[in-house]
Parts: C-alpha cells; sequence; structure tokens
C-alpha cells in the first residue's frame, strides 16, 4: 500500500462510473479535483457526504471543480445510488480495491473491537496539474464541501 502525500502527483485512475464511461483521472487536467473515498454507497454517513457534494455541486462545477467519489461498491450499487440520491458526479467501481490501495485509504478499521479491512474516508485535492494540494482525513459529512472549498482558500 503506498503513501501519498502533499505535493505528490497524484497516482493515475482508470475505472468506470455508474454510467459504465470509462473514466480517467488525467482527462481532468486544468481543472482542479476532488477525489472523495468513501465506505459504502447507502451508509448513513456516506449519503450524507454525497448529498453535500450534490447540493453544492452547480457552484462546485461554475468554480472548475471536478467531484469523483470511489469506494469498493459494485457498478449496480453505484448505479442505485447515484439514481436515488440524484448525484451529478461521477462514482468510481473499485471492486479490485486497486484505487483505495493506490491512495492508501484501505485500512484496518475498529468497530466494537472488532478489526476489518475498509475504506478510510479521505478526501485529496488535485490542482490543474495533477498534484496532490491537499489531504482531508478528517471528514465532516455534512460540510464537506465546506471543508474543500476552505481547504483550498489556504491553498491558494
Amino acid at each position: 500500500m503506498s503513501q501519498i502525500n502533499i505535493g505528490d502527483q497524484a497516482p493515475e485512475i482508470t475505472a468506470i462510473n455508474q454510467h459504465e464511461e470509462e473514466i480517467k483521472l488525467s482527462n481532468f487536467l486544468g481543472k482542479k479535483v476532488i477525489l472523495y473515498f468513501y465506505p459504502r454507497d447507502n451508509t448513513p454517513g456516506c449519503t450524507t457526504e454525497a448529498c453535500n457534494f450534490r447540493d453544492n455541486y452547480e457552484e462546485l462545477s461554475e468554480n472548475g471543480y471536478v467531484v469523483l467519489g470511489v469506494s469498493t461498491d459494485g457498478l449496480s450499487s453505484h448505479q442505485k445510488f447515484a439514481t436515488k440520491h440524484e448525484l451529478p458526479f461521477h462514482l468510481l467501481v473499485d471492486e479490485e480495491k486497486n484505487i483505495v490501495n493506490q491512495y492508501g485509504v484501505w485500512v484496518e478499521k475498529n468497530m466494537y473491537g472488532r478489526k476489518y479491512m475498509g475504506t478510510a474516508r479521505t478526501t485529496f485535492l488535485i490542482d490543474e496539474k495533477g498534484v496532490v494540494r491537499d489531504i482531508i482525513k478528517k471528514v465532516k459529512n455534512k460540510e464537506a464541501t465546506k471543508q474543500v472549498l476552505e481547504a483550498w482558500k489556504q491553498i491558494q
């Protein structure tokens, strides 16, 4: 598992989205990318985070941001999640766990004393040249967009 640091070139991603389109991170050079990793479709925290990005999507798009959500759920799960909550951004399928491992967010978790592997909720902010400019590890689901915009202000 690799460790990504601020200032690193973001590793290339190639994955299908909920529309079965191939998406590459390099397709978004020239835009600011909000690459957010979340544990599971249709769980309360993940739904709150996704809906926060949805509710602010127009403003984000107008300001040159692209939102990419990644989880280890499959295509049909992403399709149902995106349709149910009218998510206008890409949800990338990572069933093989290539992307979560590449970005170092597939980690050991602990719930009620039970250890298991899962996705650490993490947001990477990637600039127009494909460089990681910030990594948000303590994501506030209800304020995900606000956190991102405040982080970008600090960067610039």
